[in-house]
C-alpha cells in the first residue's frame, strides 16, 4: 500500500510553492481520466465531473476528526464535513496534493493512507453542485489541531456511533459529501483502525 509519508516543514512549503492555483480543477470522465481543466466555480455551477481528495483522520481512540467550514466558503458555509477535502492541480500528486490540504486547513500534517476511490454527484446549494470522483485518504494524528479560521469556523472529534446519531438526526448541519461517504462506504469508515 502506498503511504504518503510526514514531510518536514520546508517541503510542505515547497510543495505549496509547485501546485496549480486553487481556481483551476481537473475535469475528468467517468474512469478519472483527465478530459480537461475548468474555473472551479464554473466547474460547480455546471455540475462537472472533476477530480478531488478527501481526508478522514482518527485518533488512537477511534474518534473522527471534524472540520465546520467557514462562513466564506463558497458553498456548503458552516457545515460540518470530514477533515479537510480540496482539488488537486493538473500536475499534483494527488496523495502529496491532499496532505499538503490537510496542513493548510487544519495546521497538521501525517501520513495518509489511500482507501478507495468514490463517485458522487450532490446539490450543495447557491445554484452550485459537487460532481467528483474523490480519491478518499485516511490519516492518524493525536496531536494539537490548530485550524486555520480562514478555512475552518470549528473542530471536533467525534466517536463514530455519536457521529451517525447526529447525521441521523439532524442531517442539514452535515455538508452533502460526508453524509454521502457515511451511506456507501460508512462501514469501511468506522472500522479502519489507525496504524500505531
Amino acid at each position: 500500500t502506498k503511504v504518503w509519508q510526514r514531510m518536514g516543514m520546508d517541503e510542505v512549503i515547497m510543495a505549496d510553492h509547485n501546485m496549480a492555483p486553487l481556481q483551476t480543477i481537473v475535469l475528468v470522465d467517468e474512469h478519472d481520466r483527465q478530459v480537461g481543466l475548468g474555473e472551479k466555480l464554473e466547474t460547480h455551477r455546471q455540475g462537472l465531473l472533476h477530480r478531488a481528495f478527501s481526508v478522514i483522520v482518527k485518533n488512537d481512540a477511534g474518534q473522527i476528526l471534524l472540520q465546520q467550514r467557514a462562513a466564506g466558503k463558497y458553498h456548503s458555509p458552516g457545515l460540518w464535513a470530514n477533515t479537510c477535502c480540496g482539488h488537486p492541480g493538473e500536475d499534483d500528486d494527488i496523495g502529496v496534493a491532499a496532505r499538503q490540504r490537510l496542513y493548510e486547513e487544519m495546521g497538521f500534517d501525517c501520513d495518509l493512507f489511500p482507501a478507495r476511490r468514490h463517485s458522487y454527484c450532490a446539490d450543495v446549494g447557491g445554484g452550485l453542485i459537487e460532481h467528483e470522483i474523490v480519491h478518499v485518504f485516511f490519516g492518524r494524528f493525536n496531536g494539537v489541531v490548530r485550524p486555520n479560521a480562514a478555512e475552518v469556523a470549528a473542530h471536533r472529534w467525534l466517536d463514530s456511533a455519536t457521529l451517525l446519531a447526529e447525521v441521523e438526526s439532524d442531517p442539514g448541519v452535515f455538508s452533502a459529501w460526508i453524509c454521502d461517504y457515511l451511506l456507501h462506504f460508512g462501514d469501511e469508515i468506522i472500522s479502519w483502525v489507525p496504524k500505531t
